[in-house]
């Protein structure tokens, strides 16, 4: 069992033993925490509630639900919902915050709770600890009966969020309907299987193969949205001589596009598209994080704007974002964040961007891919033992690397002339990821594995 508290929220397996899993005390009394942190920040007795379609989102939303009415909040019950959906919904209600009831790419034994401000932004490091720490000591009020809080079912979101998308500047509908594209779409069993082909259906795409899009939670492969997970859908864009494949996980906020010849875009290129279209017609800034690939600065300064680096994680993305204005942002792991639409990854929002761009473009996916700056990116772990000193370990390797451009803000990334590394440890699971990229898959994967014996040598 595993219960990991970070800045990406409070993650764990169901069952087991309270505070070594996801178990209803752990949810009960950090939900408590957080509903009364919020509650007094704001004033407001509201929150948003939503959740994918996991095996255990019915059971963890239950517990969730009723604790915050335990302590007096009123709830909008979003019911099977995507993570985007639930952070538009919270600023429309003029809510304190929200909770999503998601564990993202984990697989289906894991549930997590995302925490979001009045903004619908998720709320900061600091506040995240400032819950831990009140969730931990038990130190809140439950109310009397007759202030008891109330429950609202609202399941117009999904009408909601897809006109907020349709609305948006630079999406055109008319050049997606006269494109008439063939899509194929896997939603991992999750929402993403009905809230996508909404989507499509208004922007005028009408022909879509489904795959794994019941809304059960009986997730059919990993739900990360990775190659080794994706043969189906490969299979179906062949078949079926689709235009494009679409891949979404488990609560919708990260988007993967497969090419017509059943070959992955690749999901670092999922933000670099959606940027190369939108700063044709806005200039101005992008930021990723450190782990992304270098393609979104090339093209951010072909178009005369500059790139920016955060430190993983969307919070950090975000706080980036505003700090340069940046007109587009987002993670390599095709999350895209659209501040014209709001500040949180949206894969309806990419999804509707990249299709206007493919549209107009009048090219076929690889086509366009081909197009774009190539780079290849090396993506590998190491599992931690509890007895392993990361931060001793990555101060070593960044003496070995002094005289390299580097960045410590989070982990360690060392930038070389054609390649770069980084190290860092995982939000969400008890592993370093050693991401890397260079001009061939060769190179990438060349420069990783010499880190890797490095690292290997000093743990020995």
């Amino acid at each position: 069992m595993t219960l990991i508290k970070s800045i990406s929220g409070i993650r764990g397996t169901i069952g087991g033993r309270a505070g070594e899993g996801l178990t209803p005390i752990d949810i009960v009394k950090f939900t408590a925490a957080y509903g009364t942190i919020i509650v007094k920040q704001s004033g407001i007795k509201k929150i948003v509630v939503g959740r994918d379609a996991r095996v255990s989102g019915e059971m963890v939303s239950n517990l969730v639900i009723g604790t915050l009415q335990s302590i007096g909040v009123d709830v909008i019950d979003l019911g099977l919902s995507t993570t985007p959906t639930v952070e538009i919904a919270v600023p429309l209600e003029k809510a304190a915050g929200g909770i999503i009831l998601t564990a993202s790419h984990n697989p289906g034994q894991w549930n997590a709770l995302k925490l979001l401000n009045a903004k619908g932004e998720f709320i900061s490091d600091a506040e995240g600890q400032e819950v831990l720490a009140l969730g931990e000591s038990l130190d809140f009020d439950f109310s009397a009966v007759e202030e008891l809080g109330s429950v609202h079912k609202d399941y117009s979101y999904l009408q909601k969020h897809v006109d907020a998308v349709l609305a948006l500047e630079y999406v055109d509908k008319e050049a997606i309907k006269a494109a008439n594209f063939k899509v194929a779409l896997d939603a991992v069993n999750s929402t993403g299987g009905t809230f996508i082909p909404a989507l499509l259906d208004a922007l005028g795409v009408h022909t879509i193969y489904k795959i794994h899009c019941e809304p059960n939670g009986n997730f059919p492969h990993n739900p990360e949205p990775l190659k080794e997970n994706l043969t189906d859908l490969s299979a179906a864009v062949i078949e079926n001589k689709a235009d494009l494949g679409i891949a979404v996980d488990p609560d919708v906020d990260r988007l993967v596009f497969m090419m017509e010849d059943g070959e992955l875009f690749g999901e670092e290129y999922t933000l670099v598209a959606v940027a190369d279209y939108l700063l044709q017609h806005k200039k101005g800034n992008t930021v990723s994080n450190l782990s992304s690939t270098r393609a979104l600065r090339d093209v951010t300064k072909a178009h005369g704007g500059e790139y920016y680096a955060a430190a993983v994680g969307e919070v950090n993305v975000v706080t980036k974002m505003k700090e340069v204005d940046a007109v587009i942002g987002g993670e390599g792991n095709g999350g895209v964040i659209y501040p014209a639409s709001h500040y949180g990854r949206d894969a309806l929002v990419g999804v509707a961007i990249f299709l206007t761009h493919l549209a107009k473009l009048g090219k076929k996916a690889s086509e366009y891919r081909a197009s774009l700056p190539q780079y290849f990116m090396s993506k590998n772990k190491i599992t931690l033992t509890p007895e392993l000193d990361i931060d001793n370990l990555l101060a070593k390797m960044e003496e070995k690397y002094k005289n390299e451009e580097h960045s410590t803000i989070d982990g360690l990334k060392i930038d070389f002339e054609n390649e770069w590394v980084h190290l860092r440890k995982s939000n969400t699971e008890p592993i370093i990821r050693i991401y890397s990229e260079g001009p061939t898959p060769e190179a990438a994967e060349q420069i990783a594995q010499k880190i890797i014996r490095e690292i290997e040598e000093i743990i020995k």
